[in-house]
């Protein structure tokens, strides 16, 4: 049964991997422009290990927590697995982010950022951040504000010296992705950041065509979420 399980994943990651590959070529960018970032929340390590069998190393997952369960063995096992936090982070949990975590896609806040800047000078550790900016302004969504993302980016790179490295965004479900993803990619451009977190499984494709550096997909390589790891 594993044995299925794993040739499942792998079928799907070559999948997901092709529709990438043909996307970009249609979008005229470079191959290899975009990183698939491989989403793991709910799915057990189990299925991660499936995913690294068959080479994929670049994993996101949205709670800390969940991500301590999972992946400390992992990356003591596979050193060159990336993992990318992308879920909301409270700042009770900095500290097991920044050393658990290759790259922080959700700073969204002055406190959060603060909170990094510190454990970071701590520790001495590094973990490349994202800004994530709440295109559609939905109040129940994580995300700076569109017209205060550019001061709140110059604040966290200028004040407090954070690694940022892109711009992240998660679109209303009910709406057209392109303009929160042309949106985003504006901001970048003025702002000088080369990354961008964007498109999932239902509309990664889009995203590339604007300019995504980075994919965040899960139920096309692991299938229906199931319950969250301990």
């Amino acid at each position: 049964m594993e044995e299925v399980i794993e040739a499942i994943v792998a079928a799907n990651l070559a999948a997901v991997r092709a529709r990438i590959e043909a996307g970009t070529r249609t979008a005229g960018r470079a191959a290899g422009s975009v990183a698939l970032v491989a989403v793991s929340k709910t799915h057990p390590g189990a299925a991660v290990r499936e995913a690294l069998a068959a080479g994929h190393r670049l994993f996101g997952e949205n709670r800390v927590q969940e991500a301590q369960a999972k992946y400390p063995l992992l990356c003591e096992t596979y050193p060159d697995l990336e993992l990318h936090l992308i879920g909301p982070l409270q700042t009770n949990k900095v500290r097991d982010a920044v050393a658990l975590f290759d790259v922080i896609e959700t700073v969204d806040r002055p406190r959060l950022a603060t909170a990094l800047a510190r454990e970071m000078e701590l520790t001495g550790r590094r973990p490349s951040c994202l800004i994530e900016v709440n295109t559609g302004e939905e109040p129940q969504k994580s995300g700076v504000m569109p017209d205060a993302a550019d001061a709140f980016i110059g604040e966290c790179r200028d004040r407090l010296g954070l690694p940022i490295s892109g711009l992240m965004c998660v679109p209303p479900l009910d709406e057209d992705p392109a303009p929160h993803f042309a949106l985003l990619r504006a901001i970048a451009r003025r702002t000088g950041l080369a990354q961008l977190s964007m498109g999932m499984s239902a509309d990664f494709e889009t995203a590339i065509r604007f300019g995504a550096t980075h994919v965040r997909i899960g139920t096309a390589i692991f299938g229906a979420r199931g319950r969250p790891a301990r």
